[in-house]
């Protein structure tokens, strides 16, 4: 078929380049599929196929070595009557509601601290975030030791500097959750880090204007460096929230949920179900409650963070 205004010749030249197009077109699609696909490969194998395998046996009565009996919402109506199971959401959310602020509030202090232009700031800066590389065990053992009742160094320096006869820390039941949250703001490392970034991208525009309209130091801060990072500190508030509620290595290693169940968290609690009791089905359904429970929380913080997250290319209304 000959063109309009083009000769035969012409056409077939055209044409020839169309497929030539479309050719490195799909070469193309091709190969960017391949490139994708050891990461599509990595979120089917690891997280797509488990989580939807994971509902599944979280309604069914499966105790890995017989096969998967079927038995509908009962797992989750024992979870409703469980106990322990709130016990353990209890604890978890304590832990969290107490930890997490603290880590908020010292991660904050500590990049203010070290947003200074001194000698060795890079020093201090790696001091304070080394805690947040360390591996899990090694801090259970080392903390472990320093929380022993008889020959802890906490204890020792509490009676050396203030006269103090500390407590058997992790054997009792009254201690034993503080010192895990002391812990965790000893790893708050990470936390500072992302806020020392984000204090140093705020513009020093903002506070010479701030300077010249006699602003002091304390209305810098409230008006202009916590608007400023207020998508960070939701970033680390949403972040810890979920860290805190998934807890388990140093909990496991340390104090095995004691004393009483005091640190029986509900990770700790899902792992001995589904892995010591062999409860694999209903294990799997209070991996799902958590879930639950966590995107509820997040959703409760994504709805509150229009009224106190200050994002400079969105315009209020």
């Amino acid at each position: 078929m000959v063109v309009r205004g083009l000769s035969a010749t012409a056409a077939e030249d055209m044409e020839l380049r169309r497929k030539m197009y479309r050719h490195r077109k799909l070469l193309q699609h091709i190969e960017g599929w391949l490139f994708a696909s050891p990461w599509i490969l990595g979120l089917l194998t690891f997280f797509l196929i488990p989580m939807l395998a994971s509902i599944y046996l979280s309604l069914t009565s499966y105790n890995i070595v017989e096969p998967a009996h079927y038995i509908g919402l009962g797992n989750y109506k024992e979870i409703a009557q469980d106990p322990l199971i709130w016990h353990s959401l209890k604890v978890t959310s304590v832990y969290a509601l107490i930890s997490v602020p603290l880590s908020l509030f010292l991660g904050l202090l500590l990049a203010l601290l070290l947003n200074q232009d001194v000698r060795g700031i890079a020093f201090w800066r790696t001091i304070y975030y080394l805690p947040s590389v360390v591996s899990g065990v090694a801090v259970a053992l080392l903390w472990e030791w320093l929380f022993n009742g008889r020959f802890g160094l906490v204890n020792y320096l509490l009676e050396i500097l203030f006269g103090i006869e500390g407590p058997n820390w992790l054997a009792d039941s009254r201690t034993a959750i503080w010192a895990f949250v002391v812990i965790r703001i000893w790893m708050v490392g990470g936390s500072m880090l992302i806020n020392l970034a984000a204090l140093q991208g705020v513009p020093t525009a903002l506070y010479e204007a701030a300077e010249i309209d006699g602003a002091n130091a304390w209305r810098k801060f409230l008006h202009i460096t916590i608007p400023m990072i207020s998508p960070v500190i939701f970033f680390n508030l949403v972040m810890g929230i979920i860290g805190a509620l998934k807890s388990f290595d140093l909990f496991y290693i340390m104090t095995g949920g004691g004393p009483n169940n005091s640190t029986l968290t509900f990770m700790l609690h899902l792992y001995r179900t589904a892995f010591e009791y062999m409860r694999m089905g209903y294990g799997c359904a209070m991996a799902w409650v958590l879930f639950i429970y966590l995107v509820i929380l997040t959703a409760i913080v994504f709805r509150s963070s229009g009224t106190w997250v200050y994002y400079e290319s969105i315009r209020r209304k």
